[in-house]
């Protein structure tokens, strides 16, 4: 573990705490779960892990509303058990990741208490958003900005005297009140999280809608700007410049991000960022990057894109323009915790124009055999592709979406503030199965857990069983065997992971490129089946070759 540019090379496994695996029975999974299923993710190939937050949280929004950044939420376990399992990953050669939340805290972090106690003007209030209210009575909100879960961003307090108070913001829930980065209490209490983290041997973070944070003064409408028409979106839509929102990817952030580089640059080794930023465009995206701010980011125009040959070509090509302009290296990701699972994503038709990561973008008619073809494929192209890679945990075993999940079963919080009308990200969410077993919960309750658990938190479809990892493990051909011999491969071969890559011709609908020394990729997406080029041996293949030649939506690797 002595190579400090890691990162630029690593396959990496997002762990979604609450759905990896139970340890103690109480259908919620834990650390100990995770602890007992390290070696899986050894065995799979990857090189570190992201946990997701394991904060004490009320979990209004699946624990990114975080009462304390400094502890372990309970139900997931102690400090004690969290250093305990950075020090048996570091052991097994895992680098670990936490997630970081800095645009918010929870309604009940000690701050938000003590600023609804400490009354109007105190400088507790400070720490947060609050503002007049607008009309004769403050009665309307002090803007018309809008959460993206969907409703105001706005929530009026009332005060301890039972008068109607000022309102606070919240880009989220209401329980997610966003605090203030122009505070200098806010800068040093996050570096403070940063260090203590660092100090108990966490490698980095990932860093929660990184492109927030700062908003600017005056909190003018939105209604204001050019592009205000728009339908809003947590993201900005593709090839919009919205330079001059008042509270996304707005410059002044940058500076927080090179704070933040200065600490993570004190430690032997460095510690790293990844940025969770929905930005417009790759020039923007590659302003976190520049080499005194983070390391990383996820390229959310890949994991946007069609199952479309020019689509990804075009992805490929702009982000690699403008990583390399600031020295930073790409980080791929087809999938993750707040976006349909990439395998029902591609089961739909892929039409002009779609961009989708939520399946309300698509239609509704689909064919998972189709959908697991296409992934087969795209992990493939991923995995081949110069830079990094994260894989959302259940990928490995080609998990769909749960699309039937009973409404009583939904927890996240854009199906309540949108009245039901958007099911929100519960779907890509659901425990995972591990052993084909429904009395232990699919194995999510297995490992350490009493013999008869407790529900798991969100229900698990009967057809999980066809996916667990114990049925895949060992049989040639599943999706879990693929992903463990492209990361074995992956790591073996001094062509992949950081790098560049050299276009070669091919017919319409399908991509192949090569790379240095020696390795060579074919993708036919939807083209006439392509016979491999001349001089090319296949070593590794997403699917069978039909007579000697690529079949659409397959991925074939090779050697030249």
């Amino acid at each position: 573990m002595g190579d400090q540019a890691w990162w630029r090379s690593a396959v990496i496994y997002q762990v979604y705490i609450r759905s990896f695996a139970d340890g103690d029975g109480d259908g919620l999974g834990d650390i100990a779960g995770l602890h007992a299923e390290l070696d899986h993710l050894v065995s799979l190939g990857v090189d570190a892990i992201w946990i997701n937050p394991w904060y004490p949280s009320p979990f209004a929004d699946a624990g990114y509303d975080v009462s304390d950044f400094r502890a372990i939420e309970p139900r997931f376990g102690t400090l004690d058990d969290a250093e305990r399992l950075i020090a048996a990953a570091h052991e097994r050669g895992l680098r670990v990741l936490l997630d970081i939340v800095p645009n918010h805290t929870s309604d009940q972090h000690v701050w938000f208490q003590a600023a609804l106690a400490a009354g109007p003007g105190s400088p507790e209030r400070e720490r947060y958003i609050f503002r007049d209210g607008r009309g004769p009575d403050g009665e309307l909100p002090p803007n018309d900005w809008r959460s993206a879960f969907h409703g105001p961003a706005w929530t009026r307090i009332t005060e301890a005297d039972g008068t109607p108070g000022p309102w606070y913001l919240h880009l989220f829930a209401p329980e997610q009140p966003d605090v203030n980065w122009h505070h200098p209490d806010v800068h040093a209490d996050f570096l403070e999280t940063l260090r203590f983290w660092f100090d108990r041997g966490a490698d980095g973070f990932r860093i929660d809608v990184a492109h927030s944070l700062v908003k600017e003064d005056g909190l003018p409408d939105i209604a204001e700007r050019d592009w205000a028409k728009l339908p809003f979106r947590l993201e900005p839509a593709p090839g919009v410049h919205q330079t001059d929102h008042p509270h996304w990817d707005r410059d002044e952030v940058h500076d927080i991000y090179r704070e933040w580089r200065r600490t993570a640059d004190a430690y032997d080794p460095p510690r790293v960022f990844v940025a969770e930023a929905w930005v417009p465009d790759p020039s923007r995206a590659a302003r976190y990057l520049r080499p005194d701010e983070l390391h990383t980011a996820f390229n959310f125009d890949f994991l946007r894109s069609r199952w479309n040959a020019a689509d990804l070509r075009g992805v490929v090509d702009d982000t690699m323009r403008e990583h390399r302009s600031v020295g930073a290296t790409p980080t791929w990701v087809l999938s993750n915790h707040d976006v349909a699972r990439h395998v029902s994503r591609f089961a739909r038709p892929q039409q002009t124009g779609v961009r989708g990561h939520h399946l309300n973008d698509l239609a509704a008619d689909h064919d998972l055999a189709v959908g697991t073809r296409r992934a087969r494929a795209a992990a493939m192209l991923m995995f081949a592709l110069p830079g990094s890679c994260y894989v959302y945990q259940g990928e490995e075993l080609g998990l769909p979406e749960v699309e039937d999940l009973p409404d009583a079963s939904l927890q996240d919080p854009t199906w309540f503030r949108s009245n039901g009308t958007d099911r929100g990200r519960d779907g890509c969410r659901v425990p995972i199965p591990w052993t084909a077993d429904p009395s232990t919960n699919f194995g999510f309750s297995h490992t350490v857990a009493p013999a008869a658990p407790a529900a798991p938190w969100l229900p698990q479809p009967s057809w999980f069983a066809a996916y667990a990892a114990d049925v895949q493990r060992g049989v040639a051909g599943s999706m879990l065997e693929l992903y463990r011999s492209c990361l074995a491969r992956r790591r073996a071969d001094p062509a992949l992971g950081d790098g560049e890559l050299a276009w070669m011709p091919s017919p319409a609908g399908s991509l192949v490129f090569v790379r240095e020394p020696g390795f060579g990729c074919v993708v036919n997406v939807d083209a006439e089946p392509l016979p491999l080029p001349a001089g090319w041996t296949p070593v590794l293949g997403s699917g069978d070759l039909v007579d000697g030649l690529v079949p659409p939506d397959t991925t074939v690797w090779c050697h030249r």
